[in-house]
């Protein structure tokens, strides 16, 4: 799904091809590298979406001695579904990696919207990890696994505060505009 709403938000702003966004993916850091984005994915994308009706051939570049270029654009049909799309990211992804695609996209969602979904999945989170701190004074636990468990309890715990840093720092900035 991240790689369908970057290429329709990269269309909302200007007709393209898919080797072009796969190249500006990769300069200058490697992203497309970083995120496992081949090009054949990126085509397969481009296709789904063709056939989905959100985006459609514009034209075709011919040059001498190189492969024609397909240039796609965005239908209304795209328009309409990208803020879904993204709406829908933020509510399934588990961790902010996850959603930076759609961090970098929110400029074509209501900010209050995806602060409601962020603040949800915040206060669903620290529900859970609060069942699973109490979890541990119902359980007998040996004295050759209490070490384990206390490694366990710590990596854990430094793993959800970190989370839930983080996820208020998100909300934070979306709410003020720095993002």
């Amino acid at each position: 799904m991240a790689i369908q709403i970057y290429i329709l938000s990269k269309l909302m702003k200007d007709n393209s091809y898919p080797y072009k966004l796969k190249k500006e993916l990769s300069e200058p850091i490697p992203l497309d590298k970083l995120g496992g984005l081949t090009e054949s994915k990126l085509y397969y994308h481009f296709e789904t979406l063709a056939k989905k009706g959100l985006i459609e051939s514009f034209e075709t570049i011919k040059e001498e001695n190189r492969p024609d270029k397909q240039v796609f654009a965005i239908t209304a049909k795209g328009r309409e579904e990208l803020p879904k799309k993204i709406y829908q990211l933020f509510e399934t992804a588990d961790t902010i990696s996850e959603m930076l695609v759609g961090i970098a996209s929110i400029e074509y969602v209501e900010r209050d919207k995806v602060v409601e979904i962020l603040e949800k999945k915040l206060d669903n989170y620290i529900e859970r990890w609060e069942q699973i701190t109490n979890y541990d004074t119902h359980v007998q636990v040996g004295n050759d696994k209490e070490k384990l468990l206390e490694l366990i309890g710590g990596y854990m715990e430094t793993k959800v505060e970190h989370a839930t840093f983080w996820l208020k720092e998100l909300i934070k900035r979306i709410q003020q505009n720095e993002i």
